[in-house]
């Protein structure tokens, strides 16, 4: 992952990536405050090749999910394999799995209050996987985990939070979560067209 500056990213993409917390769901938010791309000529209309917003989605998801390209394309490749064995819908079993990152999945249930602060959370080994502790944002969390944070460190975070409600494939109680099911399509993000970023890896 390129370490720009979270709002840059967002203004970059075009969309808001939700990468500052509290700020991101606020009036202060980069994209609403400069609603165009960064740099001198961030003004001008951006004309884009097919190749172009095949490369600009697949970057604004990986940016969205915090990864690097390798893994991100490991990640991908391992979906179509999935897909092809259930004969799911390519994107939506790829995006489904992106959502069951754990530093996501802690995001989404409101345990810490941005995404930088769950990937710090876990790295920190402030968390649980079924009792046992693991250090990696990247662990690909299955229906029926149950995720612990650590009380003392869940106080701190949970203090500062103002994000969305939790969504209905995650059950939530206090410091802990349990993942009860794989998200819906409606539930996964609206800004995000996985056609292309299939498009870009089968090319």
């Amino acid at each position: 992952m390129v370490y720009y500056k979270k709002e840059r990213l967002s203004r970059l993409s075009g969309t808001n990536l939700f990468l500052k917390g509290a700020r991101s769901f606020s009036s202060k938010a980069g994209v609403l405050r400069r609603p165009y791309r960064p740099g001198q000529h961030g003004r001008r209309p951006l004309r884009l090749t097919v190749y172009g917003r095949q490369l600009r989605e697949k970057q604004k998801v990986k940016w969205m999910y915090l990864m690097r390209e390798r893994q991100f394309k490991n990640w991908f490749e391992k979906a179509l394999d999935i897909a092809k064995q259930t004969g799911q819908d390519k994107g939506t079993v790829f995006l489904q799995m992106l959502e069951r990152k754990l530093d996501i999945v802690l995001y989404r249930a409101g345990l810490a209050k941005s995404k930088g602060a769950a990937r710090q959370l876990v790295v920190h080994g402030h968390v649980k996987v079924n009792g046992r502790k693991v250090r990696s944002p990247s662990y690909l969390v299955q229906v029926g985990d149950k995720i612990e944070v650590s009380e003392k460190v869940f106080e701190k975070y949970k203090r500062d939070y103002e994000g969305p409600a939790a969504p209905g494939w995650i059950r939530v109680k206090e410091n802990t979560c349990e993942i009860v099911r794989a998200p819906n399509r409606d539930e996964l993000p609206k800004n995000v067209d996985p056609s292309l970023i299939i498009a870009w890896y089968t090319r």
